[in-house]
């Protein structure tokens, strides 16, 4: 295990690729892809600026440059011109901030391979390098290459409220008990979007996962790829079951890990991770068990430890404790950072010392591994990970929740997670207050014709639940989707450590071989 810093740095890049709780159902409609052609004739000819990247900004999180990879590949940075609205091919354009690092092997080059790490809202310009050694097989034959969606980063940032405002928002008691705290509750989800209209309406209608999908395809013809090779990764697998809707011709290899569920609405996607959560939850409560007295965490059973924490988490709704410098540790906060710590098994030690140090009157680590999942560094200032969050989702999906529908779900939310079911119930009024319309329940991700695409899904995943992967390889239709299964822990499975996974997805995205479907690797 990493020092506590070092595993706090994994932990705030973890929350840059996946931002998933109370995440809606992100979704996208069939597209004009008559405009879309239209477009591409005059933008897909554009010519890119490749120059030595500079540190990122404090909308992508901010740090320093990011290093040559071993060997002294540069990681290259540049923008690429896209319309603001496809709608109108002859309009306003946005530049969308794009990195890559150079195949290794010029004379086996491939193509450019596409990620996009999740969110929605993560930065890819970010992300990339920090887990480059994770793909460093795949960049013997291909150009890695990401980018920051539109709204996210570098690329047309949605801005919403300033730091100060932002962690009163993220303080807010988001469970309210009575009808005082369900008032400061609405208050501060109106308040929140009333900034992201005022700083950021003329990008808001246009944010959609539909207009990123066809930023990819674009992005395909300006790096001169016949074909989209692809790696999704949590909401990077929607928008890439999306891309593969409007242009199921155009994909190539293409591998989705962690799988988000394209037939499920917003409420049964905040529902599936309750109880995803919980699972992951009652595991690290088995292995603490398990551990005997080396546990920090009382309790002989993993429901004695689910009850432990419950408690923690009632006294910090009665009386929060301190964070760090002046800032609290409150309830929701605390339930946020010990969501976080469940994306990965390596948190789990982690997530015993946060409970233990909260139990003794220290929630600076809670407060941090929250922090880490909102986009706030150390010293105060926000990344656009959460504001760019809430404007795609709340553009892409249609559902807005009253106060009244919301508290008549709770009692399931509860029911299907003790811990985390009214955190993420009262979640489904996330886009209550958004000024810009959504357009769908569901996203269609149909592509037939479609190449293969290699569909992994986590027995353990807590914010994908696991059922998704064959959701989403069935909705891509037959000779389609091909669903591979990895029995783990944690957000994903590529990055897990499983050689079986690795050298399955490996064998397709480097050589072409499509691994058998039902291939079930431990």
């Amino acid at each position: 295990m990493p020092t506590t810093s070092a595993a706090l740095r994994a932990v705030a890049l973890a929350a840059s690729a996946a931002v998933l709780l109370v995440a809606a159902a992100g979704c996208s409609d069939s597209g004009d892809k008559e405009t879309d052609q239209e477009q591409s004739k005059d933008l897909a000819s554009q010519k890119l600026n490749w120059q030595p990247c500079p540190a990122p900004s404090e909308a992508e999180g901010g740090g320093t440059a990011p290093s040559p990879l071993p060997g002294g590949t540069a990681w290259e940075c540049s923008f690429m011109n896209a319309p603001r609205d496809y709608a109108k091919p002859d309009g306003d354009t946005i530049e969308l901030a794009l990195i890559r690092a150079r195949a290794a092997d010029k004379n086996k080059r491939i193509g450019s391979l596409i990620f996009n790490f999740g969110g929605p809202g993560g930065s890819g310009i970010t992300t990339l390098p920090a887990a480059a050694a994770d793909y460093a097989a795949l960049r013997t034959r291909y150009d890695l290459v990401s980018f920051d969606p539109r709204g996210v980063g570098r690329s047309a940032a949605v801005e919403c409220e300033d730091n100060s405002r932002l962690d009163a928002y993220f303080a807010q008691d988001s469970t309210p008990d009575d009808t005082a705290e369900e008032k400061a509750f609405t208050d501060g989800l109106k308040s929140f979007a009333n900034a992201c209209e005022k700083n950021s309406g003329d990008e808001l209608p246009y944010v959609g996962t539909t207009n990123a999908a066809r930023d990819m395809d674009l992005m395909r013809q300006v790096l001169g790829d016949d074909k989209l090779s692809y790696f999704g990764i949590s909401y990077g697998t929607e928008l890439g079951g999306v891309y593969a809707h409007l242009y199921p011709a155009k994909v190539g290899r293409a591998v989705f890990d962690a799988v988000v569920d394209p037939t499920k609405t917003s409420e049964q996607s905040s529902l599936g991770q309750a109880k995803g959560f919980q699972l992951a939850l009652t595991n690290f409560a088995q292995n603490c068990v398990d551990r005997g007295d080396k546990c920090l965490i009382p309790g002989s059973t993993p429901q004695e430890i689910q009850d432990w924490i419950i408690a923690l988490l009632d006294k910090l709704d009665k009386q929060p404790i301190a964070g760090s410098g002046d800032r609290q540790l409150t309830e929701s906060q605390a339930t946020n950072g010990i969501a976080q710590t469940l994306y990965s098994k390596e948190y789990w030690e982690l997530l015993e010392q946060g409970l233990d140090e909260a139990d003794g009157g220290n929630g600076g680590l809670l407060l941090a591994l929250s922090d880490a999942m909102n986009g706030r560094s150390e010293d105060g200032d926000y990344s656009n990970i959460q504001a760019a969050n809430a404007a795609i989702n709340c553009v892409d999906s249609k559902e807005r929740y009253t106060m009244e529908q919301t508290k008549a779900k709770l009692p399931e939310f509860r029911r299907a997670s003790p811990v985390f079911g009214a955190f993420l119930g009262w979640g489904l009024m996330g886009c209550s207050e958004w000024p810009v319309p959504g357009a769908w329940s569901t996203p269609d991700v149909s592509a037939p014709g479609a190449a293969p695409i290699v569909v992994i899904g986590n027995t353990g995943d807590p914010a994908t639940p696991y059922e998704g992967a064959k959701a989403m390889a069935d909705s891509l239709g037959k000779g389609v989707g091909v669903e591979l299964t990895y029995r783990g822990e944690g957000h994903g499975a590529y990055n897990s450590g499983s050689t079986c996974v690795q050298q399955a997805v490996n064998a397709y995205l480097l050589d072409g071989k499509v691994p058998a479907a039902g291939t079930v690797c431990a």
